[in-house]
């Protein structure tokens, strides 16, 4: 499972330096490769968001395995194409469009598909998510240097062969690798089901259920919002103040190379480590701990003009925080999920958090030019941490005490079978008559699951 997610994920950041590369070098056209890259962004993020009860309904393994075929058959038609001469701009767009829609998809199969890996693999959730941020994290890194490298050495066209040569190989992984039964759809009212009932008819009213069960999670919701500002922020701070911060530091690439560098290092490391004792931790310490250490500061650190070997040790520290928060955030968020609705709930909490990525840039720039650099830097750092209290001292942390009680809380509820999530008085049976858009207890088995 981790190695089909490494290709595909390698594939997709190089094909992110190849095919912008393969624009600019044959049309001589910026306006065009910004073009070329909205048509792959645009619909990765409107098919991921919608496609959440068709996975759930077909099943994440047939996803994930259609959309790597799709997408290295597309990524292998570009420079097919091109060499015989019969490649025009509208059906370069059609072909990198259809990569980005399929990739939505395909990228929300496999997150569907970690929960049953982790049973299957005797792994716990904190574990089994703390190694995927790390090959994800991996792959962020590695994958842009290796596609540059290619790219430098041989061209655009021999890399997009090479990214369609990774979907292929993800694609073969997800087919002939994996254990035969897994990945099939998760049965309504099955394992963590809401209730009884049998699925709701047609496509909009599954997708709507996934919306009513994260509407009424209050730590679903809040997680959201944090995680969507924070990637608002994000953007701003990746696409925009960094490199402005270098420029007027006298820095310039070389140290955005570096600082980003020591950002994704530690970030590997504090994953890892996450993934061997993140289970031992109150999950609303590493929540803190993690966002104030990973974010806040960087914005104050570039905005008080500090020295450099400062801003590095900052970065990496940042890094190791960063390491910790999606093995927790994505360990909560499967915790609460029915696995019936898995995918469609996971497309919604994607899409928000990929909302605001498009627009992080565009409103640094306009607050760049209306108030100047460190006012800005000041500006998100303080909306940062703003928004990490306002998330992190809501009361629903309080029903998130699976994973706050230690190993021996959580193995209690395991031998029960249930969890509860309500009174402290209240029954530990799981129940029957519960309604959508609640928690409801989710069984995590350590072995093998038949499901």
């Amino acid at each position: 499972m981790l190695a089909s997610t490494a290709v595909a994920l390698t594939a997709t950041r190089v094909s992110a330096i190849a095919l912008p590369w393969f624009v600019l070098v044959t049309t001589g056209s910026a306006t065009r490769t910004g073009l070329v890259a909205f048509c792959e962004l645009a619909p990765y993020v409107v098919v991921k968001a919608l496609t959440g009860p068709l996975v759930d309904r077909v099943g994440p393994r047939v996803v994930c395995w259609t959309a790597d075929t799709l997408s290295a058959t597309a990524a292998a038609l570009i420079p097919l194409c091109h060499t015989l001469g019969v490649l025009r701009f509208w059906p370069l767009l059609v072909l990198v469009a259809v990569i980005g829609a399929v990739r939505g998809p395909g990228d929300l199969a496999r997150d569907v598909m970690l929960p049953e890996a982790a049973d299957r693999g005797g792994l716990r959730l904190e574990r089994a998510t703390g190694l995927a941020g790390v090959v994800e994290q991996l792959a962020a890194t590695a994958g842009p240097a290796a596609g540059g490298a290619l790219v430098a050495l041989a061209g655009p066209l021999p890399a997009l062969l090479a990214t369609a040569a990774c979907f292929a190989l993800g694609s073969v992984i997800i087919g002939l690798v994996l254990p035969p039964g897994m990945g099939r759809p998760a049965a309504s009212g099955g394992t963590g089901g809401t209730d009884g009932n049998p699925e709701p008819d047609g496509y909009g009213r599954r997708l709507r259920e996934g919306f009513a069960f994260l509407r009424g999670d209050p730590l679903l919701r809040a997680i959201c919002a944090v995680v969507g500002v924070g990637n608002f922020l994000g953007a701003a701070f990746a696409q925009v103040l960094v490199p402005l911060w270098a420029r007027d530091s006298g820095g310039g690439p070389v140290v955005i190379g570096l600082v980003n560098g020591l950002f994704g290092a530690t970030a590997v490391l504090g994953g890892l480590t996450a993934a061997a004792v993140a289970h031992r931790l109150r999950r609303r310490l590493v929540f803190f701990t993690g966002y104030l250490l990973s974010d806040t500061p960087r914005y104050l650190v570039l905005a008080l003009d500090a020295p450099l070997w400062l801003v590095a040790v900052v970065f990496a520290t940042g890094g190791l925080g960063a390491g910790f928060l999606n093995p927790i955030l994505s360990a909560i968020s499967y915790e609460r999920l029915p696995r019936h609705l898995i995918g469609r709930v996971r497309a919604l909490t994607a899409a928000v958090a990929w909302a605001g990525i498009p627009f992080g840039g565009l409103a640094a720039g306009a607050l760049i030019a209306a108030a100047g650099l460190t006012p800005t830097l000041l500006a998100a750092g303080a909306a940062h941490l703003t928004v990490v209290i306002t998330g992190g001292t809501r009361g629903a942390w309080r029903e998130g005490q699976e994973g706050e009680e230690g190993q021996e809380g959580r193995e209690k509820r395991e031998e029960r079978g249930t969890e509860t999530r309500g009174k402290p008085d209240h029954e530990s049976a799981a129940p029957t008559d519960a309604a959508p858009g609640r928690s409801t207890p989710v069984r995590r088995a350590r072995g093998p699951a038949g499901r």
